[in-house]
């Protein structure tokens, strides 16, 4: 066995696609590698891949040294087709060539259905250099990119940058594949700046981390994320020369970013060199809202904003750079950053300003000629129809005991989308709704108006929040369900990987928004459709697709199992939060011995209900207590009865565990039916009957989850 080492050099490769870049190379390698029979189950668990922004690489331990011998044995044609009068027959011989062996060495082999001839082969195992070298090219060509490249006229290779070296080593030996017009050698190199144009010799696949280390590259992107959290802390701590405790604001985004966008980071003690920067601009800047400011350092500089130890933004940054400096270098780098800074702070507070002249509510009439969809019409048209939704939807909650300030969520309905015609948005579209709702505050509108507009694109992934309000998570459900419904509408919904308009993520929002905001909206899934279109071909389309995104939801977001979720949602799948605690109840009590049983019995108990379906057995409907004649069909009938009761008041509580645990209690019961009672019974009446026992016990006892969908042991 041997250490197999694989790196291909780039140019420098888009930050936001080289993590995923790195995840497909290691698993496309393990998985060539173990179907080609040179790499183990266990020892695939140890690989690892390493990227910088010029490299993916991947390490994999105890590679086999050849692939094993295999034998293979071919069914032919009969023995009386094969040969005529001792002579063989074109058949045998179109045979024998068809699998590399001469008719001599064909061989007969006896069967229920007579003689036929057999072909048998060894097939020499390959070594794994020439395997890796056959194999892995078209592994490389297979990486999906979201953009590609061609950089030699006339060659058919296409990758997301011009391949410039590759390191293939299987131990020490150099595996001599060839892409992209490159043949790997056992050479690499290091960072452009710090350490140049030298070859560095890679002298076994153990010795590459260190190799690069010593040529400024930490290729380990984990090691490279802590080492630069490490520069910024204590650069930040050094910075902090009047004592306010300055530190850098959490951004694991940005973190992840730079991340990528390096190949080393140094400041992580006194040292004379750092890779972190701290920079400082004037305070006058602080009177512009923190959200633009730090927009401006992070989306558009890469900046860390700094802030006091009480969380309030201080007037500096930080930046991490792709190299290190002395002091009198990071002079010159400061003073340059900062004057970069400060022109993109002028160009912000010029916006803010001159939006100003012209209040949100003249904006609203701007809208007109701003198109949202081409057939769908403009914003204002958006506008009109989100207010329709939000209405219908407020309504709702009010009736429900919910509490709706009417005249803020109408207000923000009406300004939402209005700081689509500003200048700041214009320059800084990732800050559309904060914009609006940061003017909605300075031109003198409510809190709860503000707040709404604010906070209308939430939630825009799983991980982030939802609105604070009641009326910003009707003004964000109702914007997103119009376009939902607009969409689907037109044929436009996702299909495969495909998503143009972000639909899925709209809905994952809307599930979300539901889920977990902070005052319980009384909405359901149907409410939501319902509001957002009439159209009953396209309402049943977008029902299935929210119960698609709560299942999403369930699995990805709250970490449910499959068949937990597919349990929960086969008896509803409309009520998100609803959903959510049922299936938060059955995983808690799932791993007990007799709600297992329960739910192997339940799952049985369909089963027989499909098969006397299929043989037109009936359900007499109603259990006839004078038909029971076992004791333990008895037992069950008069414990499942006197169970429902409780279990049905439990769950109209949403007191789901509780319930759960009152019918695993019923076990004993079950277990004593199977073992004694024969439900397909010869008399149609007792079937009808025991049937009949089986559909009362799945109704009275299924509304929280469709037990028979959870996987059990055996």
């Amino acid at each position: 066995m041997a250490e197999f080492l694989f790196e291909i050099g780039l140019e420098e490769i888009p930050a936001r696609m080289i993590a995923g870049a790195q995840a497909e190379l290691q698993r496309r390698v393990v998985s060539m590698l173990r179907l080609q029979n040179l790499l183990s189950s266990q020892d695939e668990k140890l690989t690892v891949s390493f990227s910088t922004p010029r490299r993916l690489a991947v390490l994999v331990p105890n590679v086999f040294d050849k692939q094993s011998d295999s034998f293979t044995k071919v069914q032919g044609p009969a023995v009386k087709i094969a040969f005529k009068d001792g002579q063989p027959t074109p058949a045998a011989e179109a045979f024998a060539r068809k699998n590399g062996v001469s008719v001599a060495e064909l061989k007969v082999e006896s069967t229920p259905k007579g003689e036929y001839l057999v072909a048998e082969t060894e097939q020499k195992g390959r070594g794994a250099a020439e395997v890796i070298a056959a194999e892995l090219p078209k592994e490389l060509a297979g990486i999906y990119w979201a953009k590609n490249m061609y950089w030699r006229a006339g060659k058919p290779e296409r990758f997301v940058r011009p391949v410039r070296w590759m390191v293939a080593l299987l131990g020490d030996a150099v595996v001599p594949l060839a892409f992209a017009g490159k043949t790997a050698a056992n050479v690499t190199y290091g960072h452009r700046v710090l350490f140049g144009d030298a070859e560095i010799p890679v002298t076994a696949p153990g010795a590459y981390e260190k190799a690069l280390a010593d040529a400024f590259v930490v290729v380990d992107v984990e090691a490279r994320r802590h080492r630069i959290r490490k520069a910024l802390d204590r650069v930040c701590r050094a910075g902090d020369t009047a004592g306010i405790g300055l530190r850098w604001r959490e951004d694991h985004g940005l973190v992840d970013k730079l991340t990528h966008l390096t190949e080393w980071a140094s400041g992580l003690d006194a040292s004379a060199k750092s890779s972190v920067v701290i920079g400082e601009f004037e305070a006058a800047y602080l009177e512009l809202p923190e959200e633009v400011l730090v927009t401006v350092m992070r989306d558009h500089q890469s900046y860390f904003a700094v802030e006091d130890k009480a969380g309030k933004l201080a007037p500096y940054f930080l930046a991490v750079l792709n190299m290190e400096a002395d002091e009198a270098g990071l002079g010159v780098i400061r003073h340059g950053n900062a004057r970069v800074l400060r022109a993109r702070f002028n160009d912000a507070r010029f916006f803010w300003e001159f939006d100003q002249r012209v209040p949100l509510v003249e904006r609203v009439k701007l809208l007109e000629s701003v198109t949202f969809q081409k057939d769908l019409g403009s914003y204002a048209k958006k506008a009109e129809r989100v207010r329709r939704v939000a209405v219908a939807l407020a309504k709702l909650v009010s009736s429900r005991g919910g509490a709706v300030d009417g005249t803020a969520l109408d207000e923000a309905v009406l300004l939402a989308k209005a700081d689509l015609t500003s200048e700041l948005v214009k320059e800084f579209t990732e800050l559309q709704g904060v914009v609006g709702g940061l003017y909605a505050r300075a031109q003198g509108f409510g809190a709860a108006t503000a707040a709404a507009i604010y906070d209308q694109y939430l939630p825009e992934s799983m991980e982030d929040s939802v609105p604070r309000t009641v009326e910003g998570a009707l003004l964000a459900i109702s914007d997103k369900a119009d376009t939902i419904a607009g969409m689907f509408g037109l044929g436009l919904e996702p299909t495969g990987s495909k998503d143009p308009f972000a639909l899925r993520r709209a809905a994952n929002g809307i599930v979300k928004i539901l889920a977990e905001s902070a005052v319980a909206l009384p909405l359901s899934l149907g409410d939501v459709v319902d509001a957002a279109t009439k159209d009953e071909a396209v309402r049943v389309r977008v029902e299935v697709f929210f119960a698609e995104r709560l299942e999403f939801y369930l699995r990805e977001a709250k970490g449910q199992a499959y068949d937990v979720v597919k349990a929960v949602l086969a008896v509803g799948a409309n009520d998100v939060r609803d959903a959510v605690a049922r299936a938060e109840a059955v995983t808690a009590v799932r791993g007990g011995e007799d709600f297992a049983a329960v739910s192997a019995a339940f799952k049985r108990m369909k089963n027989i209900q499909a098969q006397a379906g299929e043989k037109g057995f009936a359900s007499s409907g109603s259990v006839d207590a004078a038909l029971l004649t076992e004791p333990t069909e008895k037992a069950l009938a008069e414990r499942s009865a006197e169970l429902a009761g409780s279990v049905k008041a439990l769950r109209a509580e949403k007191k789901y565990v509780a319930a759960l645990e009152a019918i695993a209690t019923l076990r004993p019961q079950v277990d004593a039916f199977f073992d004694a009672v024969m439900v397909m019974a010869s008399d149609a009446e007792v079937r009808g009957n025991r049937l009949a026992l089986l559909e009362r016990v799945l109704g009275d006892f299924s509304g929280i989850a469709d037990f028979a969908e959870i996987v059990t042991a055996g």
